[in-house]
C-alpha cells in the first residue's frame, strides 16, 4: 500500500508515519509533504498512490486547494482538529476522518474507514465529488473589515489582515500581519461580537486572532501567556477564568 502524509508539523507528520508502518506491514509511505505548493507539485507527477492522509489547515493555505489543481482521485483520510459540529460534515458527504490527536487504535480504524470507502465509490458517486461537498461545508466564514479614517479617506481593513485588536492609552487599534497599527473608531467590545469566534478576548486590553496564534504558555497564578507567530514586545496573558474557554477556542478554531 502506497501512501502519502500531507502535514506541516513534523513531529506530527513523523509520529503518523510511524504509527501507519507498525499497523500496515505492507505499507509505503512515499512521502511527507509539509504545504501546499509542495503536494500540489509532488501529486502533480505522482499517481500511483493508494491514499493520501492529509490534514485539512497547512501553513500556506488549505488542503482542498491541493486536490482542487491535481484533480485528485485518490482516497483521502482527513488529520483534523475540527469540532463536533463541523465534523457532520465529513459524515454527510461520506468522508470520514483522523481526529488529532490521533492514537494507534484511532489510525487502525480510519485504515477501516478507507477500505470501507473504497468500496463505495462509484463513478456516480466519485471522490472528488464527495471532497468538493465537504469542502463547501467547512469553507470559512470571510471575516469583515473595519473602517479606517486616514485625512479625508475611508478605508477598509480586511479582517483577515488582522493579527489582533488592543487598546494603547484609551484608544483601540488593529494591529495586522505586516506589523502595522491602525487607530480604530470602533471599541473593543463591539468589535468583540463583530469578530467572535475567529477572535478571543484574551483579557480586557486584547482580541487576538486565532491564526496569529502559535501556541501558549503557563504563567503564574493558573494563567496563560499567548505566544504569537510575529513580533510583538507587549506579553499577552489569559487569567485563569478564561483559560479552558480559551484552550477550546484553540482547539476548535
Amino acid at each position: 500500500m502506497k501512501i502519502v502524509i500531507i502535514e506541516d508539523e513534523k513531529l506530527t507528520a513523523k509520529d503518523l508515519s510511524r504509527t501507519i508502518s507498525n499497523l500496515e506491514l505492507d505499507a509505503e509511505i512515499l512521502a511527507i509533504l509539509y504545504s501546499v505548493e509542495e503536494a500540489i507539485e509532488y501529486l502533480s507527477h505522482h499517481k500511483e498512490i493508494d491514499v493520501i492522509f492529509s490534514d485539512i489547515q497547512l501553513g500556506d493555505g488549505l488542503s482542498f486547494e491541493i486536490f482542487e489543481k491535481t484533480q485528485n482521485q485518490i482516497p483521502v483520510i482527513f488529520c483534523t482538529a475540527y469540532n463536533d459540529y463541523a465534523l457532520e460534515a465529513f459524515k454527510t458527504v461520506g468522508i470520514d476522518y483522523l481526529l488529532k490527536p490521533f492514537t494507534q487504535q484511532s489510525v487502525s480504524k480510519a485504515f477501516e474507514k478507507y477500505f470501507h470507502l473504497k468500496e463505495k465509490l462509484t463513478p456516480q458517486n466519485d471522490f472528488s465529488s464527495m471532497m468538493n461537498a465537504l469542502k463547501q461545508q467547512l469553507a470559512p466564514t470571510k471575516l469583515p473589515s473595519v473602517i479606517l479614517q486616514q485625512g479625508d479617506k475611508i478605508v477598509p481593513l480586511e479582517g483577515d489582515k488582522i493579527a489582533f485588536f488592543f487598546i494603547e492609552d484609551d484608544y483601540v487599534f488593529a494591529y495586522t500581519f505586516d506589523q502595522k497599527k491602525h487607530i480604530l473608531s470602533q471599541k473593543l467590545d463591539a468589535l468583540e461580537k463583530t469578530f467572535a469566534p475567529q477572535f478571543f478576548r484574551a483579557n480586557r486590553q486584547f482580541l487576538i486572532n486565532r491564526k496569529a496564534v502559535k501556541d501558549a504558555s503557563h504563567f503564574f497564578h493558573r494563567k496563560v501567556v499567548v505566544n504569537l507567530n510575529i513580533p510583538f514586545d507587549e506579553q499577552i496573558v489569559v487569567g485563569k477564568l478564561k483559560v479552558t474557554a480559551f484552550v477550546d477556542w484553540l482547539a476548535n478554531q
